[in-house]
């Protein structure tokens, strides 16, 4: 009766802590300090999660299709465990940038600016503590440190129960290791149970390798899907999407219908910019499973982001109806009710969004109801928005860089300026920035400046065509200053190279923008759209849909009285 007793007591306060782990995937600050896995560091595109494609010529979006996060991905329009946070390698061509993200907090791991925590665990331990709290003042439930584990190993129903006590509450890495070491020893290595839990302990002490071992050996003795997802998380953080996908694809076939598998290769697709065959898995997966949030959220955000409003208008409209009703939802179904012309259902939208908005969700709904507001031509009150968002959100770059857009609007180079440099200090994945600060450099005759920043404007964003075009011309008016310089040194000096440049121009003045020998002005670029619903994970009821952020403004100076947009628009 004693060993009943402790069984039901230890499986209930186990029960209690469980949580599903197969989808949390954070690194901590102790996991990027002390990584000592090698990965390719100037890895093919569309073959590393740290180099996805794009172009349309590849098959993937630009950053002004699509805006990207600060963790390095398009938005998608579901938030998943371990895409709030940067992975090493990714968001930002400069080198351990995700690590400088993780301690920009005042208190490292706790900061809303590096949402990562010290350790791996660190979700783990929260977690259990208030298990460990509610068994009393007279400590915890079992000590694993005073267990003989032998014992409890030759005891295979027992032992199995300790080993997730030890797992789920305790925490003790190493005491699952011993105890799982001894059971399978007893079992004769043929238990696949055991071999999980061997690789499951391995993987939170960030043995990978050793990892991959034991769960591959567990797959060879029983087939079974969590085997699977365990194995391709561990392809995932060693950066090998392409063998995570082969996983998921063999698996597939073994376990046809199967949306988790389905999903597993969407969300890699995504990563990797093949934006198609992402689609057609969620499409396979709303085939399976009508009331699949993450299906249909990411199908509605695709919609909107290739122009299609009215699409991702029922897409929103199906998730009111399956009960995800948040001010995430309410902001991007105003959204799509602005594009789509339902101008009276736009501001009801963004009044429910507001009135059931938390305080991390507000800074991107006064972005979006900004980017209204440039729509209908108040630039008044789009300034107060985005104002609004910055006061709310320091570290918001696209409502920094808007801000800094409109105060050229108003001829205030200097804030604009400073606009331009707080959100670069912000947020380094954001190109209009770089290319805005380099068109302002520009006017005001600082040519090494706007070589400095248009070079990270297409560090970040390669294909940009007015910031190679702005390349060009400094390059010209740089080559005709030191040719002059030159010959009035030398005025008989001649120059092998010499002839017209490539593209001429009138060089940038502080009183005017740049002309090229069209005469046509160069021009802010400024972000077009929204931001399109990132929806919860079921699996993780804390985390909520991102809401949209309608357009970035791409800061282009233009002499007409309208902004230029670039779709740079992000659905929550």
């Amino acid at each position: 009766m004693r060993q009943v007793a402790w069984y039901l007591k230890c499986r209930a306060i186990t029960l209690k802590s469980w949580i599903d782990d197969t989808e949390i995937e954070e690194e901590g600050v102790a996991d990027l300090l002390m990584d000592e896995h090698n990965v390719a560091q100037v890895a093919r595109p569309g073959t590393s999660l740290a180099r996805p494609m794009t172009g349309s010529a590849a098959g993937g979006q630009s950053p002004v299709v699509r805006p990207m996060t600060g963790s390095g991905r398009a938005l998608t329009g579901f938030v998943r465990p371990g895409t709030s946070a940067a992975r090493p390698g990714t968001g930002s061509s400069k080198p351990g940038t995700a690590l400088a993200a993780a301690l920009k907090a005042a208190r490292p791991g706790t900061g809303s600016s590096s949402c990562r925590p010290l350790t791996t665990s660190g979700r783990f331990v929260r977690l259990g503590t208030a298990s460990l709290a509610a068994a009393g003042p007279g400590g915890p439930f079992i000590a694993a440190e005073r267990l003989d584990l032998r014992k409890y190993a030759a005891r295979p129903h027992l032992a199995r129960v300790l080993c997730d006590y030890i797992l789920y509450v305790d925490h003790n890495m190493q005491k699952v290791l011993e105890l799982a070491g001894h059971a399978t020893a007893e079992a004769g290595f043929a238990d696949w149970w055991w071999k999980e839990r061997l690789g499951k302990a391995y993987y939170q002490l960030g043995l990978l390798r050793d990892a991959e071992k034991q769960l591959a050996s567990a797959a060879k003795h029983q087939d079974m899907l969590v085997l699977t997802h365990q194995l391709a998380r561990i392809s995932t953080r060693l950066d090998q999407p392409l063998a995570a996908l082969a996983l998921f694809s063999e698996a597939a076939a073994r376990h046809p219908g199967d949306t988790g598998l389905l999903l597993g290769q969407a969300r890699l697709q995504e990563g990797l910019g093949n934006r198609q065959a992402a689609l057609q898995l969620h499409h396979q997966v709303l085939a399976l499973d009508a009331s699949n949030v993450e299906a249909v959220a990411c199908l509605a955000a695709d919609h909107f982001y290739t122009d299609q409003p009215e699409l991702a208008l029922r897409y929103y409209r199906r998730l009111l109806q399956m009960g995800v009703v948040s001010a995430e939802t309410w902001t991007n179904l105003g959204l799509c009710c602005f594009y789509a012309g339902q101008y009276d259902f736009t501001f009801s939208c963004f009044d429910r969004a507001l009135a059931m908005a938390e305080d991390a969700a507000l800074p991107d709904i006064w972005y979006n109801i900004g980017q209204v507001a440039i729509g209908i031509g108040d630039l008044s009150w789009a300034h107060q928005c985005f104002r609004l968002a910055a006061a709310l959100d320091p570290a918001h770059a696209e409502a920094l860089n808007n801000l800094g857009v409109l105060q050229l609007k108003l001829r205030q180079p200097q804030q604009a300026a400073s606009c331009f440099r707080a959100g670069m200090k912000a947020a380094d994945h954001v190109f209009e920035l770089h290319y805005n600060a380099a068109l302002l450099a520009h006017r005001q005759g600082d040519l090494q400046e706007a070589v400095t920043q248009v070079t990270g404007a297409l560090a970040l964003y390669p294909e940009h065509t007015d910031s190679l075009e702005l390349k060009k011309l400094l390059k010209a008016q740089l080559n005709a200053g030191v040719q002059r310089q030159l010959r009035q040194v030398d005025p008989f000096a001649t120059f092998m190279d010499e002839g017209p440049p490539s593209v001429a121009g009138a060089p940038a003045t502080a009183n005017g923008p740049a002309v090229n020998t069209n005469g046509v002005q160069q021009q802010p670029a400024v972000p077009h759209k929204c931001q399109c619903l990132e929806a919860p994970s079921p699996r993780s009821s804390s985390q909520l849909l991102t809401p949209l952020r309608h357009s970035r403004l791409h800061s282009r100076s233009n002499s007409s009285r309208q902004l230029s947009w670039h779709s740079n628009n992000r659905l929550p």
